[in-house]
């Protein structure tokens, strides 16, 4: 059988939802924000703090890799636990 690309024919199946299983290996700052439940504008606000994650530039765009989101978040919660003492 020929493939979708060659005969221009549309695989079954929907790709957004075979994207979506497939875990990120990094973030967009978008993602990154959405994925912790903070505005791109607090990002950039603690970025300018220099309390923001580990960033990569890959071409023209700037990624965050998820070893560097879980360093952040670790970092965030010893930072917590450091205020409450």
């Amino acid at each position: 059988m020929a493939r979708g690309e060659i005969t221009s024919k549309k695989p079954k199946g929907n790709l957004d939802e075979a994207v979506g299983a497939i875990p990120p290996g990094a973030y967009s700052i978008k993602a990154f924000c959405i994925a912790h439940n903070i505005s791109e504008a607090f990002f950039f606000k603690l970025k300018e703090e220099g309390r923001g994650p580990r960033e990569m530039a890959v071409g023209r765009r700037t990624l965050i890799s998820i070893e560097a989101a879980a360093d952040w978040r670790h970092e965030r919660e010893a930072d917590a636990a450091t205020e409450a003492a």
